[in-house]
């Protein structure tokens, strides 16, 4: 008995037999957010695919130089930092029902637990609405990150946007206020300090230095300080964005 392949759908005549194939995806298509998601669940061997501003991007393959060993870095330092916050979790490469126009796929986020008062959802397998910091690894400022992208997220409301741009040996860390972007100032140390997640802090120079261990102990600084310790406190009383 013949089977029918995993990448069709019904034609739409309820009389016909015959599957319609699921279109493929391709960049530069304009979708639906639905249609989208349907298009890249019919094709499992593509590993990377995002919707933004309804339109879609493949990306390349990604070499360790520019994109492999930055991303590792970033991820290191969430996750450092998501390991000492109970209520705050972070996603790597992981897609994001942001509105009907936009499902980006981040290569970071951090998000508070939506029930500890967290902005974003859960919704069936994905994450809904924005989290409250998404950390980009681009190749430069002329790339679609801090264009399309960067009006996506100022306008879904992901609260704190961190873009590391390779080829201009760059870091920069927006903040939303008042509906815009606005560059967060670096303090008389060189290090970013994130104003939703308090003990975040950055080394920039150390991170664009490839130097993880010195990356570490300035977030390690920062989850040891009393700011970090009332956050947690918040936390856990279910009320961090009171």
């Amino acid at each position: 008995m013949a089977t029918v392949p995993t990448n069709v759908a019904h034609s739409g005549n309820p009389a016909s037999p015959w599957p319609r194939p699921v279109p493929e995806l391709r960049a530069g298509d304009r979708l639906s957010r639905a249609e989208f998601e349907r298009r890249y669940e019919a094709m499992p061997h593509v590993k990377k695919a995002e919707l933004v501003e309804g339109v879609v991007y493949m990306p390349s393959p990604v070499t360790f130089e520019d994109h492999g060993k930055p991303h590792f870095r970033l991820v290191g330092w969430l996750g450092y930092y998501e390991s000492a916050t109970p209520g705050v979790e972070g996603g790597d490469n992981t897609t994001l029902r942001l509105d009907l126009d936009n499902e980006p796929q981040p290569d970071a986020f951090l998000r508070i637990r939506p029930e500890l008062g967290g902005q974003s959802r859960d919704s069936g397998k994905y994450v809904a609405g924005p989290p409250e910091l998404i950390a980009e690894v681009t190749a430069s400022s002329v790339s679609y990150d801090l264009h399309d992208k960067f009006r996506a997220y100022q306008r879904n409301g992901v609260r704190e946007y961190v873009v590391w741009r390779v080829e201009d040996r760059a870091i920069d860390w927006f903040v939303l206020r008042e509906d815009r972007y606005a560059p967060l100032a670096a303090d008389a140390a060189g290090w970013y300090r994130s104003e939703v997640f308090p003990g975040l802090w950055l080394d920039a120079a150390a991170m664009l230095g490839g130097d993880l261990a010195r990356v570490i102990a300035v977030v390690q600084q920062g989850v040891n300080s009393a700011e970090h310790a009332e956050f947690v406190q918040r936390l856990r009383s279910g009320a961090a964005n009171a």
